[in-house]
């Protein structure tokens, strides 16, 4: 599996450090977009992490 991934915000290149799991969020070091990495059967992908919910950490 590859550690390297593109920002879907700038098509930046990221590697993503080892052990990085799904639902851990990153920040794009090019663009500062929060991004959320997203578990699926192919592996792991990138994503824009979603806006912070009123109701987060209830």
């Amino acid at each position: 599996m590859s550690n390297t991934h593109i920002c879907p915000t700038c098509d930046e290149e990221i590697t993503l450090p080892e052990g990085t799991v799904a639902a851990e969020l990153i920040t794009c070091d090019e663009c500062e977009t929060m991004l959320e990495v997203v578990g699926g059967p192919d592996g792991l992908t990138l994503t824009e992490a979603p806006e912070v919910e009123e109701d987060w950490g209830e």
